[in-house]
């Protein structure tokens, strides 16, 4: 599943999970390292073709990182 919003993000994902801004931003993670709690939500989003779940989902994520290095 593919949603572009109209801040120019950009989520794809199809088991490896793309998520990209302009040219500032552009990250890929292999299906194998997403966490299964988030992995649970970016399918489910799929499954209702629902945009706004899928970005939530992918915030989720970007949260993970920014905890793993210290900045809540």
């Amino acid at each position: 599943m593919r949603c572009t919003y109209k801040d120019d993000f950009l989520v794809d994902y199809s088991g490896s999970l793309h998520i990209s801004k302009g040219d500032g931003v552009d990250l890929v993670v292999k299906e194998k390292l997403i966490p299964s709690d988030i992995k649970s939500s970016l399918d489910s989003a799929v499954t209702r073709n629902d945009c706004h779940e899928l970005r939530a989902a992918s915030r989720a994520f970007t949260d993970t990182i920014q905890t793993a290095f210290g900045k809540e």
